[in-house]
């Protein structure tokens, strides 16, 4: 029994991903591509726990439209459009060509380009032109931090009673206790806004750079 979650060893985490939907060949050539092509960008990609978490928790909530915003090159794109019911849409948002283009051809490769809409320019923008009514089954946050307060408002109203927004780095590394930059300082106070939002469910999780997962009433 613990009080708190375990702190992971390299050997621990690689069990753990080992016993827990472990990547395939796609997956695993994705993560590889983008160590090889963008080795300073590359913590930007998510973690392979948290792709088969995003599949899994897509799958078990039937998802039918869902909003990525933030897409790099693609993992959490493709975990998402894998767990999709049939007929299901995923758009994502990101302002990068380059990246993107990495995530199209794996999109292709796993044979789910035909549910994913790739929408280039600021996220803001492009979440603001969505319908307006509460349709939204799923949404994934992970692009820059500043902006998740913005995000977050767009993305709120368009979710379905039960719908769920997932949003990334919360934890900043720890540094959310004492913020040291202003991508710091701006995840604390957004982790403020989202606890004291009541039209969500919040609950809070030490997925590698940490999760919050909040269920719209």
């Amino acid at each position: 029994m613990s009080l708190k979650s375990l702190s992971l060893t390299d050997e621990l985490h690689a069990y753990l991903v080992a016993h827990g939907s472990p990547p395939d060949e796609i997956v695993r050539d994705l993560a590889e591509e983008t160590r090889a092509v963008l080795p300073d960008e590359a913590g930007m990609q998510v973690a392979p726990e948290q792709a088969a978490f995003l599949t899994f928790l897509t799958r078990l909530l039937g998802v039918r439209q869902a909003v990525e915003v933030g897409t790099f090159t693609g993992l959490s794109s493709l975990a998402i459009a894998r767990g999709l019911a049939d007929g299901g849409r995923l758009t994502c948002f990101d302002i990068s060509e380059e990246y993107t283009s990495v995530a199209r051809r794996y999109w292709e490769r796993a044979g789910v380009a035909d549910r994913v809409e790739l929408r280039i320019g600021p996220a803001a923008d492009g979440l603001h032109e969505l319908p307006r009514e509460r349709y939204l089954d799923f949404a994934f946050i992970d692009a820059d931090k500043v902006g998740y307060p913005v995000y977050w408002s767009e993305l709120v109203p368009r979710m379905r009673p039960g719908g769920l927004i997932v949003v990334d780095n919360v934890l900043r590394g720890g540094r959310v206790i004492a913020p040291q930059n202003a991508d710091d300082r701006a995840i604390a106070a957004f982790n403020d806004e989202v606890l004291a939002d009541v039209r969500v469910d919040v609950v809070m999780l030490p997925v590698a750079d940490g999760l919050t997962l909040a269920r719209v009433r």
